[in-house]
């Protein structure tokens, strides 16, 4: 292999370059937001060039609405499959997620996008949608199982209490989601006759 055919630092052009990118731009579309992040600082994170950069992706909303893809819509499984937890117990573990590099879980991806981008047309904004959607039924879902009265209503009300907690935690740097699961805790109760809650 000549010179020529090598990128950066000596890797093969082309080969896992999209994984490069997505994963530079995961790491700073996170770290420093969606409109501070340049396409010359992502292609230096990623070790390509801009060219090898827009042959993957033709535009930067492109590659933010492949970022947003890219977080699974039903990453709380890990919560609401749990078997070894009633459905009860499955609503407040919602409010244990796991915890960012520096000790704090990060904003959600799509809050954070919803709020740089101001596009409701962007598809980045229509992946925002579609995953607020998937959290709140999966919330609703459980509720219902729980025999919660008004399922829906205590899933909307427990989604808004999951992002209020994420955004609180990252404007203020301090854990708010045990604050969050004591309130969950008191909606689920009064939402959940007694009865079923044996």
């Amino acid at each position: 292999m000549t010179e020529l055919e090598k990128g950066p630092q000596g890797l093969r052009r082309g080969r896992g370059a999209r994984e490069r990118i997505v994963g530079a731009a995961q790491q700073l579309f996170r770290d420093q937001g969606i409109n501070r992040t340049g396409m010359d600082q992502l292609c230096a994170v990623a070790q390509v060039s801009k060219r090898t950069a827009y042959q993957h992706f033709t535009s930067k909303d492109e590659l933010v609405a492949e970022y947003l893809r890219r977080f699974d819509p039903n990453v709380t499984a890990g919560v609401f499959d749990r078997t070894d937890l009633t459905p009860r117990e499955r609503l407040i573990a919602a409010f244990e997620p796991p915890t960012g590099e520096q000790g704090l879980t990060p904003l959600c991806p799509y809050i954070a996008a919803s709020v740089e981008l101001h596009d409701s047309e962007h598809p980045a904004s229509q992946y925002a949608r579609d995953y607020k959607k998937t959290v709140a039924a999966r919330l609703a879902d459980t509720a219902r199982e729980a025999g919660a009265t008004d399922p829906e209503r205590l899933g909307e009300q427990l989604a808004l209490l999951l992002d209020g907690a994420a955004a609180r935690t990252r404007v203020l740097n301090t854990d708010s989601f045990p604050t969050a699961a004591a309130i969950a805790a008191v909606l689920v109760d009064n939402a959940i006759p007694t009865a079923a809650q044996r």
